[in-house]
């Protein structure tokens, strides 16, 4: 454990990790990423992998936008293969209001470069020849977007980040911060104190520890989500997009020999349980059983849960403290981490170095919560 450091990273997940390699390609040096665990093992190492600029708020947009072409790129920046399938995304819809909606979102997304477009149900059954039409009103679709492999990614921005001279300090859990007058001067961690210039939280579902111990209020609580995958299946399954029942948050899609099958439980409680409870996938067949009725009774081989880091209108917090300036944040991405995280490596790589980033994120501060500062929710959560 290094006994200072210009930059401390507080999580070792994609975030973390990008904001690391982003940071060290520009040429800063000295940084540590503390990470509790194992690189990747938090909310990183369990997502569903999306990838999309599919948003109803146009930061989003532009944060989905800019990454989608970081991950096409990934293979040669920083150099790995994440497994990028760029099936598109397709969101279902089932009502009028829902379908008006999408209709404004997509004239956005348009003006903004995104290749979206709402289609009716029966272009969507052929994009994917699992769904019964039935109630289907329409479907908004961009064949940009499409999954990727979590884990990859960390991994390859650790080794870019590593082959830099960046200290990944693993198994190493944040205890506290110092501070002196209006600046955090070290990190405690249970394997020693580290020095330092500037503290960047990226902790993702347990960033609302680190920001109480800087006394920097970041309203982010985690939630459980559940995922499972299907047994092999012969004859293969099609190739489809990512494909979403937005009115029941069931969504589905390619996983090597099978299909991955999710859902957002209405009912969960908040916490870090991330325990796989089998009993949810009676929630996912009874919502998929109308849309997908062939999806319903697929045997299905295990799943995992993960966290969701949410905060109250389930957009990030990205930022600099207004009390602690040099304590920035990067977390409460509310399922969107993984797919915004090379634009926001991009974006706290600029505010460490005080220069303008390429979008404007002061809307994602933290403070809006306690400023009266206009609430933007985004409408395209799951």
């Amino acid at each position: 454990m290094p006994a200072t450091a210009d930059v401390v990273i507080i999580g070792g997940g994609v975030m973390g990790t990008s904001i690391a390699f982003h940071l060290a390609e520009a040429g800063v040096r000295r940084i540590v990423v503390i990470e509790r665990d194992e690189l990747g093992s938090g909310s990183s190492g369990k997502p569903i992998g999306g990838v999309r600029a599919q948003f109803s708020d146009p930061l989003n947009i532009a944060l989905g936008s800019r990454s989608l072409r970081a991950w096409q790129d990934f293979g040669q920046r920083p150099g790995a293969d994440i497994r990028l399938d760029e099936v598109g995304y397709l969101f279902l819809l089932t009502g009028a209001e829902q379908a008006a909606d999408f209709e404004t979102s997509v004239r956005i997304q348009n003006e903004l470069g995104v290749p979206s477009r709402l289609i009716d149900p029966r272009e969507a059954q052929r994009l994917c020849p699992y769904l019964s039409t039935d109630g289907l009103v329409a479907a908004a679709y961009s064949p940009a977007d499409g999954h990727a492999r979590p884990r990859l990614a960390v991994q390859g921005y650790a080794r870019a980040a590593a082959r830099a001279g960046v200290v990944f300090a693993t198994r190493t859990a944040v205890t506290g911060l110092d501070t002196t007058g209006d600046r955090v001067t070290a990190v405690h961690t249970d394997h020693g104190r580290i020095s330092c210039a500037t503290v960047i939280c990226a902790a993702g579902a347990w960033s609302a520890a680190i920001g109480d111990m800087a006394g920097v209020p970041l309203p982010v609580r985690p939630v459980r989500r559940q995922l499972a995958f299907t047994e092999p299946l012969t004859p293969p399954a099609p190739r489809i997009p990512f494909t979403i029942d937005f009115a029941s948050t069931a969504y589905f899609h390619n996983s090597d020999d099978g299909l991955l099958f999710g859902l957002a439980d209405p009912g969960q409680a908040e916490g870090f349980d991330t325990t796989w409870t089998p009993d949810w996938l009676t929630l996912f067949r009874a919502a998929v059983r109308h849309r997908a009725p062939a999806l319903a009774d697929l045997e299905t081989t295990g799943g995992w849960a993960g966290l969701y880091e949410v905060t109250p209108d389930r957009n990030a917090l990205i930022g600099r403290s207004g009390t602690l300036p040099n304590f920035l944040y990067a977390t409460g991405f509310s399922g969107h981490g993984f797919l915004q995280a090379p634009a926001v490596g991009e974006i706290m790589r600029d505010l460490h170095l005080e220069r303008a980033p390429f979008l404007d994120v002061t809307p994602f501060s933290a403070d809006r919560f306690t400023t009266g500062a206009p609430i933007r929710p985004e409408i395209h959560v799951v």
